[in-house]
């Protein structure tokens, strides 16, 4: 096969990939913003993200004040996305919300902005340890982003998955607490692990963990001579968990402190 043959072949090849690029591997520019941003997403639907970006780029440069300028900022942090370059997508979301505040996709940019914080939080994984015991700064960054989005845009859309994405969120955030939590109680260091579990309480209130939370912080509470705060929480757990099977043995401690 002849070098210029194998030349004639790889062009082909890349022409049957994309309908703009030449054959001489040049993208190939529409005469309007908005040929090109339609060019741009249909690269990036193919998962073209090279050449979706060349046009993105393209459109926001040579139309500046072009509505499609705004629009290519957005399909760019879409394409990082798409990649899983989810903290480049997240400040991507972020500069559009700051730059176009009052765009009809606004909110779009602004769920996306958690949901990459979300995404690039440490996954489980079976030969991995379990997330609870692993950084959980993006996790927090995810919650605090997808707070502030539901409270900006509570007609959005966006706001049934953003309110998922939050629930995790947040569940996550309380077993880490939990995990600490249970990590300071092992070593007995009890005041550390009654701090772990006050946190979960107030930052996480209603967590599939806050029943037990109340009941070891009662434990915790006596074994450092607070019989007034064990009591509280004795009460607590009373109160708000009438089912809890803890309920009785609360009643039971309750009791013999009074």
């Amino acid at each position: 096969m002849s070098a210029r043959f194998r030349a004639l072949l790889f062009f082909a090849v890349a022409s049957c990939a994309t309908s703009h690029v030449s054959l001489t591997g040049e993208l190939k520019y529409g005469k309007s913003a908005e040929e090109d941003y339609q060019a741009g997403n249909e690269e990036l639907k193919k998962h073209n993200f090279a050449e979706a970006t060349k046009f993105f780029e393209h459109v926001r440069t040579k139309y500046p004040f072009s509505k499609y300028a705004a629009l290519a900022d957005l399909r760019i942090a879409d394409a990082r996305f798409d990649q899983g370059h989810y903290l480049e997508a997240a400040e991507s979301y972020q500069q559009f919300v700051k730059l176009h505040p009052n765009h009809e996709q606004a909110d779009y940019a602004a769920y996306r902005v958690g949901l990459s914080h979300f995404k690039d939080a440490p996954s489980e994984f079976i030969l991995f340890p379990p997330t609870y015991e692993k950084d959980q700064a993006q996790i927090r960054d995810a919650a605090r982003t997808l707070d502030e989005f539901v409270r900006k845009y509570p007609e959005s859309t966006y706001r049934p998955d953003a309110e998922k994405l939050f629930a995790q969120a947040r569940a996550r955030l309380a077993e880490h607490e939990w995990y600490v939590a249970q990590f300071y109680a092992k070593r007995e260091h009890w005041a550390g692990a009654a701090g772990r579990l006050e946190t979960l309480l107030r930052e996480y209130p209603g967590s599939p963990r806050e029943a037990a939370a109340l009941y070891q912080l009662a434990e915790l509470y006596l074994k450092q001579d607070e019989r007034y705060r064990a009591q509280q929480k004795l009460q607590e757990l009373i109160v708000k968990y009438p089912q809890d099977a803890r309920r009785a043995q609360a009643e039971k401690l309750l009791a013999s402190l009074r």
